[in-house]
């Protein structure tokens, strides 16, 4: 699991699509939800970054370490 700051959520999102796997959000109750080329999904996370004014926290279960290491660097050169 990784937490996640997303400044950039465009970019973000960009680099989830590249992903070969899986990338699960984690939601509080539990529930694993895959982001990756989910439109609908990236919809929703993209309109709560707007409504909090272009930052958005969220966890991740990554399950590939090659796409797990994808996000990690977007991560760093993200801040």
């Amino acid at each position: 699991m990784i937490k996640l700051d997303v400044f950039n959520m465009k970019n973000f999102l960009q680099t989830v699509n590249e992903c070969s796997g899986a990338i699960n959000l984690l939601h509080p109750d539990g529930r694993k939800e895959n982001i990756n080329k989910q439109y609908g999904v990236q919809n929703e996370l993209l309109q709560k970054h707007r409504e909090n004014k272009g930052f958005l926290r969220i966890s991740l279960d990554i399950p590939a370490y090659r796409d797990y290491m994808r996000l990690v660097y977007f991560t760093i050169g993200d801040s």
